[in-house]
């Protein structure tokens, strides 16, 4: 289930991994505009009264197989993904909807091994002081890091997440995550100009964003497993 834990460690790892400087902005969405996205055998979840897509940048880095080092200037690239939030009925997780990724080899490798809707496109994270900035083709985020900040339910049930869930081949297949809790930060969004949203299919988004910020966490990502 979605929480501040992962659901069980990650044993095997297929690969390990840093998420740094990780944005999450979430908006509010009605069930009806995303259940076209999602297939047989998942749910589209309401948290707190509503589906929710989720925009989450970061510096995707040390991209490495278990037992051998990072590549240098290979192995750290942009990620910019567009996710929504489902259910099998045992594990709670992510359904991305669109993932803007800096490194071609990776584009290559998750959609054929994964069938994950990634598209590449160059890209750069850029940190300062107070703010990160997020570039890709199309795209221009501007987040401006606050103080930290224990994460209500909401927050918790949105970002800890530790199921990827994806159709590939004509099945239905869950890729189990492990990850330290995520140390969050209040965050603002001061400037966004993306057609990810209207890429994916998706309407404009209303009302204002939930904003928040991590400095990042080291990942284990296991072997795809067919889905409950």
């Amino acid at each position: 289930m979605s929480g501040r834990l992962p659901d069980a460690p990650v044993r095997r790892p297929m690969s390990l991994q840093r998420w740094e400087h990780v944005a999450f902005v979430h908006w509010r969405y009605p069930a009806s505009a995303l259940r076209r996205f999602v297939p047989a055998g998942l749910e589209v979840q309401e948290i707190d009264g509503s589906a929710w897509v989720g925009f989450v940048p970061f510096l995707f880095a040390r991209l490495r197989a278990p037992g051998l080092p990072a590549v240098p200037g290979w192995s750290t690239f942009a990620e910019l993904n567009l996710r929504t939030y489902v259910s099998d009925g045992e594990h709670d997780g992510v359904l991305f909807l669109r993932v803007l990724c800096a490194r071609r080899l990776v584009v290559g490798a998750f959609r054929a091994g994964l069938g994950l809707p990634y598209v590449h496109s160059p890209g750069w994270v850029e940190r300062t002081a107070d703010a990160t900035s997020y570039e890709a083709a199309g795209t221009h985020a501007l987040v401006v890091v606050g103080p930290r900040e224990e994460p209500d339910a909401l927050v918790t049930s949105l970002t800890g997440r530790w199921s990827t869930f994806t159709r590939h081949r004509g099945r239905l297949w869950r890729v189990p995550v492990e990850h330290q809790p995520w140390p969050l930060h209040r965050a603002r969004l001061e400037r966004l100009s993306t057609s990810m949203l209207t890429d994916a299919g998706l309407p404009p988004p209303e009302g204002q964003p939930l904003v928040h910020w991590s400095p990042g966490v080291d990942v284990r990502l296991g072997a795809p497993r067919p889905a409950a």
